[in-house]
């Protein structure tokens, strides 16, 4: 459905009454543009706005069905962008995965939104106050440089999240304590696989198009792009090292496990060891054989006993030494 249609002239936004008016007023000039907002939109809504903006088929097809992979592709004087906007639930520490697309022409602005995550209403708000108004006089490239930046600043407090999650696992994998802590792990590289997929395949069309802007006289909104794609890269080459850290951690709790169990094996066979040997002392003096002196000896259930306990204790003291118990 379609949630917000707004045209902006010289940075002011003008209501209007129907989309078709909207459309009709994207007229050609510098600041002047309209920007639709649409939220899981059906194939006959998007239609709608598809054929009065020429939008490409292939891109519209890609906005209707959705899960694409983050991208940035030319279909002639537009750009049609993907992205992945993520959300950290602190009540699960979990990371929830939206998508946002954005048609972006010479005097129009399309963004679609699937799914909860990411609502772009903090973004046109910020962009119509009075801090945001220059920017919008620059037409539908700032629009589609806000909402990069707002992405990506999502990525970067994911990071900050994930590092925090990452060092505590860390401690606790290596604390005294015992713990099962694998399949936590395996849930922190679920989330920082989300994380990966979302901002890596980012890098290289968001770099192309700093690359391509590069001529562009308007300085700042340069500077903008190259800001959203420094924090880009650096969010990935930490998600690639958390990634790497959490099978290191994976590993090291494994190996732990596996020394855990080899202790409680040989404290099961030490003490095992000491409970035999009774039994075997007693099961010999238990057949009542008639040749058996012992059997006949006034003292010789005292001298049985303490026999076991002698050994008991001689075979205590040799698993104690060697550390089995």
């Amino acid at each position: 459905m379609i949630v917000d249609v707004a045209h902006y002239i010289d940075g002011e936004r003008r209501e209007v009454s129907d989309l078709d008016a909207a459309l009709t007023a994207c007229l050609p000039g510098d600041g002047d543009f309209v920007w639709i907002g649409m939220k899981d939109p059906t194939r006959a809504e998007f239609d709608e706005v598809a054929g009065d903006l020429r939008l490409h088929r292939l891109a519209v097809e890609d906005a209707v069905v959705g899960h694409q992979r983050p991208k940035v592709e030319r279909y002639g004087d537009s750009v049609f962008v993907v992205l992945k906007v993520l959300e950290y639930d602190d009540a699960t520490s979990a990371v929830e995965t939206g998508e946002i697309m954005l048609f972006v022409g010479p005097h129009f602005v399309v963004t679609v939104r699937r799914g909860e995550v990411g609502s772009l209403r903090g973004v046109r708000r910020e962009l119509e106050g009075d801090a945001g108004r220059g920017r919008l006089r620059r037409g539908p490239r700032a629009v589609l440089h806000a909402v990069m930046d707002h992405v990506v600043d999502g990525y970067v407090a994911i990071d900050a999240e994930l590092e925090q999650d990452v060092e505590e696992m860390e401690e606790q994998v290596f604390s005294p304590a015992r713990t099962s802590d694998a399949q936590r792990i395996y849930s922190l590289k679920r989330e920082v696989l989300e994380v990966r997929r979302a901002a890596a395949p980012l890098v290289d069309p968001l770099r192309e198009l700093v690359n391509r802007d590069g001529s562009d006289p308007d300085d700042h909104a340069l500077f903008v792009l190259r800001d959203v794609l420094d924090h880009l890269v650096r969010t990935v080459e930490h998600v690639e090292g958390y990634d790497r850290l959490l099978t290191d951690i994976l590993s090291a709790h494994l190996a732990q496990v596996s020394v855990q169990q080899n202790d409680d094996m040989r404290r099961i066979s030490a003490w095992a060891a000491m409970f035999a040997l009774p039994t075997l002392i007693a099961g010999v003096y238990g057949m009542n054989f008639d040749n058996m002196p012992e059997l006949k000896w006034h003292y010789g259930y005292f001298a049985c006993l303490a026999l076991m306990v002698t050994a008991c204790s001689l075979l205590y003291r040799a698993f104690k030494r060697s550390g089995w118990l």
